[in-house]
């Protein structure tokens, strides 16, 4: 029995099956998005995307998809399937498919009278490479397959439209040919392990629709360019490979790169190595360094992304050397902003005012998982660096109150993790001192001097350390906490926020809080009560004013709803964190249990996944990016933590 096996009835569904999306990335920034019946939904979908820095720093569709045609006694029968405009789909190939099974690789099984064919595909790692192997199962009269590829050449937000500006020649090459649309772009090389017989017939398809992007109110609708197609006889028991790449392929090595990736695969075999596994996608590793990305289709390096996601997305799956490299880049941005105020060219949001503070807390999950000494010896100079810097009140938009407390200005610019705009202004305009920031502050100042104890040179600085948050410690309860015992979610000199969010959950959840257990209770009984769902804590209370629990609607309607009510599964970690801080070894079960709202999404939405944000009422639909770092990070973290409990 496969853990992720999808049978016949659910893929000729098509109102099931379009829901479902496959993700694979070659962990250089390149990947392979589309739906469980190889229909592109959603502009971002296309069989090879890359990144090219050269051009923009953005992704860029090269092969969008291909049609594959199987011909017997001169009749043909098309396995591909499209949406075009007016809502028509054609070709139906779907009507053929047996059995999908993402557990190794996606294979697709499709059976045409007494043909049985099997479709695998797999990235090759670091290198812009996907194959495509094709396995004849079974047939008992001659059989040849006809490859029809479609070619975007355009950024992954774009649309094509047919014109006559492209580059219509396409270059013989070893079993296959090449082809380069526009000025700029890579060349793309279609190769096949066996000689195919190439018929050259330009022409434009008129016509796609992507239904995900009507539903979102943006621009779906794009005409691509087939420059002919490809046919090689099969026979039964054999494979043919399709290699479509940015460099040319020995045809003779696509067999033994194929089986050589395979072999290095985790098998999605359980809803840990499912997460494993999609963790391993964000990882991004180039000549600049190593880098996490926020998420899919469409996500980007984002330096508060970066250090939240980091210790789930390296440490929970046991990838120490990932985790350092990874951070060793981070921290190379940081501390480049620090000394000399520069942006990084890569990482983005390097200057927003909780970069520190969440850097120092994903420094303190390295020092529970390896230790204080490792920790030590590896970052405490970086640690204390930070701390300085913000005690010394260098950061622009970070300042240190005489009380201990972090003020930031919000007002006109976004600087929380409640990041959303309209028309240019911060939907959420949190400014003055916010609570997340400050326990963050709170948390970082005592793990600092927990780190630095018995290092002389720093006991100076750890005194300082010290000081500040024995004066923060009782700020912040008198600031914070209310009379209905929960806290604030910003104060500043004019208003106080009652808004119940979930902010006031990563407060409770650090491993140092200024809150005592008692404080702590009443504020998760809140967050119990009024944000927990099954797919993570809810943005902002159904009782608050404004809440809004689906993210649906036009770009700006999504907007308004994005941090007022949509819930957030890496929220749940927080969450995790403080009930076992407050109820201990009797927690663990009531988690496990919860844990099974996020197991049961590994089959739904983007396979073995977890989406940006799920609505905030029943049934809970996953929206926005597809498939998300900080929420898959979140969840592993908690699986980690509660291991540790029943070991």
């Amino acid at each position: 029995m496969s853990y992720l096996k999808f049978d016949k009835n659910l893929m000729i569904n098509l109102e099931q099956s379009l829901r479902k999306e496959m993700l694979r990335t070659n962990q250089a920034g390149a990947y392979h998005c589309t739906s469980v019946v190889d229909c592109n939904t959603r502009k971002q979908h296309g069989l090879l995307v890359i990144p090219i820095p050269e051009m923009n720093n953005s992704s860029h569709v090269l092969l969008s998809s291909m049609d594959v045609s199987v011909i017997q006694h001169g009749a043909s029968f098309n396995l591909g399937l499209h949406r075009y405009q007016g809502g028509v789909y054609s070709p139906n190939g779907h009507k053929y498919i047996r059995e999908f099974d993402c557990e190794s690789v996606p294979r697709t099984t499709y059976r045409v009278g007494g043909v049985i064919l099997t479709k695998e595909k797999i990235f090759i790692s670091h290198e812009n490479r996907l194959l495509i192997r094709y396995t004849l199962v079974d047939a008992h009269s001659a059989t040849t397959l006809r490859f029809r590829p479609m070619l975007a050449f355009r950024e992954v937000n774009q649309l094509v439209m047919a014109n006559e500006n492209l580059n219509k020649e396409c270059a013989e090459v070893p079993n296959g040919v090449a082809c380069c649309l526009y000025p700029g772009y890579p060349t793309l090389y279609m190769q096949f392990n066996h000689k195919p017989e190439w018929h050259y017939e330009p022409n434009w398809y008129n016509g796609f629709e992507y239904i995900k992007d009507m539903e979102r109110g943006v621009p779906y609708t794009e005409d691509l360019w087939v420059p002919g197609y490809f046919e090689i006889p099969i026979k039964k028991g054999e494979s043919i490979i399709f290699s479509a790449g940015t460099t040319e392929a020995a045809p003779r090595s696509l067999s033994k790169m194929y089986e050589s990736e395979i072999a290095s695969r985790t098998c999605r075999s359980s809803f840990f190595n499912c997460l494993k596994n999609a963790a391993k996608q964000f990882y991004l590793k180039d000549k600049d360094g190593m880098f996490l990305l926020s998420g899919y289709p469409w996500g980007k390096i984002l330096a508060r992304n970066t250090f939240m996601s980091l210790p789930g997305d390296t440490i929970a799956i046991n990838h120490r050397e990932d985790y350092e490299a990874i951070m060793a880049t981070a921290r190379k941005a940081l501390v480049n902003f620090m000394e000399a105020g520069r942006l990084d060219n890569r990482i983005q949001g390097i200057d927003l005012p909780d970069i520190p503070l969440w850097c120092v807390w994903a420094l303190q999950q390295y020092a529970k998982a390896y230790g204080n000494a490792d920790c030590h010896k590896l970052y405490m100079s970086f640690v204390a660096q930070i701390l300085d810097y913000v005690l010394d009140n260098r950061h622009p938009n970070l300042q240190v109150q005489p009380d201990g407390m972090v003020r930031t200005v919000g007002t006109e610019t976004p600087v929380s993790w409640m990041n959303g705009t309209l028309h240019g202004r911060p939907m959420q305009p949190r400014t003055g001192l916010l609570v997340e920031f400050n326990a963050l502050w709170y948390n970082a100042l005592m793990f600092g001097a927990a780190l630095a104890e018995g290092d002389e040179s720093l006991a100076e600085s750890r005194q300082r350390w010290l000081d500040t948050a024995e004066k923060l410690k009782p700020a912040f309860v008198n600031t914070f906490l209310n009379d209905y015992g929960y806290l604030f979610d910003y104060v500043n000199d004019t208003y106080a926020d009652p808004s119940v969010r979930p902010n006031m959950a990563i407060a409770i959840g650090l491993d140092y809080s200024p809150l005592d257990r008692r404080q702590r209770k009443s504020v998760l009984d809140v967050v119990t009560r009024e944000l927990l769902t099954p797919k993570g804590l809810r943005t902002l209370s159904p009782k608050s004013f404004g809440y809004r629990p689906n993210y649906v609607g036009s770009p700006e309607e999504r907007e308004m709803a994005m941090h007022n009510g949509p819930s957030r599964p890496w929220l749940f970690s927080f969450y995790a964190d403080a009930y076992l801080r407050v109820f201990g070894h009797s927690g663990v079960s009531y988690l496990d249990r919860m844990l099974i709202g996020y197991e049961d999404e590994m089959t739904e939405g983007c396979i073995g996944s977890l989406s940006q944000f799920y609505d905030g009422n029943p049934p809970y639909v996953g929206r926005g990016a597809i498939s998300h770092s900080t929420n898959v990070a979140g969840i592993l973290k908690t699986i980690t933590t509660l291991k540790k409990f029943n070991i």
